[in-house]
C-alpha cells in the first residue's frame, strides 16, 4: 500500500496516512475523476470502511481529501452516526488528524499559512475556501477549465454534462447563472470549474 500511496501523496505524508488507514481498517480505492466530489467515505454492508479518492488530484489536494474522509469515519466512530456529516465533531476530528501533516516536509511553504487559516474552522470542501482552492490549483496539471468567479459577467460556460450557462450576478456567496436552453436560474459555487466559451 505504501508504494501505491507514494504515487499520490508527498512521501513525507505516507507513514502518517498509512498508520491512519491501518488503525481504522480502511479499504482505500483510488478511482477515476468524479466532477461532483474529490472523495467519499462509506461503511459497507459487510461492516468494512471504504474510502474513495479521485486519482486525478494533485498530491496536496489528495492528502487533504484522504484525511477529510478518514475524519468522517473517526468522527462517526467516536460520536455516533447521528452527528452532522460536516458538523462540529467532524471539524474537530479533521483538525486533529490533519495537524501532523501541516508541515514543510509535506506541503510547500506557500500553502502552509493558507492551510493553517483553513483549519481554524474547516469547511465541507477545501474548494469553498477561495484562497486555498486557488493556491492548490497551481499544483494541478494544466487544463482548460476556469473557475466561475473568473468568468466575466454575461459570459457563457459549459459544464461537464454539456449544459451551457450564462453568468449573472453574485448573491452573497454564490453566482446566479442562467441555463441558456431552458432559462432556469441555478446558483454556482464561485470555485466550480467550468469550460469558458465566450
Amino acid at each position: 500500500m505504501d508504494n501505491i500511496l507514494s504515487k499520490y501523496i508527498p512521501s513525507a505524508a505516507v507513514p502518517g496516512a498509512l498508520e491512519l488507514l491501518k488503525n481504522h481498517k480502511v479499504h482505500l480505492k483510488i478511482v477515476n475523476e468524479r466532477v461532483t466530489r474529490h472523495g467519499d467515505y462509506r461503511k459497507m454492508p459487510n461492516g468494512q470502511h471504504q474510502i474513495t479518492v479521485n486519482s486525478n488530484l494533485n498530491p496536496y489536494r489528495f492528502t487533504i481529501t484522504l484525511i477529510h474522509e478518514i475524519a468522517h469515519l473517526v468522527a462517526f466512530t467516536q460520536y455516533g452516526r447521528a452527528i452532522k456529516p460536516h458538523g462540529k465533531e467532524w471539524k474537530l476530528t479533521f483538525q486533529q488528524l490533519m495537524l501532523p501533516f501541516i508541515r514543510p516536509e509535506v506541503f510547500p511553504n506557500s500553502l502552509l499559512p493558507l492551510l493553517a487559516n483553513h483549519f481554524r474552522n474547516p469547511k465541507a470542501s477545501s474548494d469553498t475556501d477561495a484562497k486555498l482552492s486557488l493556491a492548490l490549483k497551481q499544483y494541478d496539471p494544466p487544463n482548460d477549465k476556469n473557475y466561475i468567479f473568473e468568468i466575466p459577467y454575461g459570459g457563457t460556460f459549459r459544464l461537464y454534462n454539456g449544459k451551457v450557462f450564462k453568468r449573472g450576478n453574485k448573491r452573497v456567496k454564490r453566482y446566479e447563472c442562467v441555463e441558456v436552453a431552458t432559462g432556469r436560474v441555478y446558483l454556482f459555487n464561485p470555485n466550480a470549474e467550468v469550460e469558458f466559451l465566450k
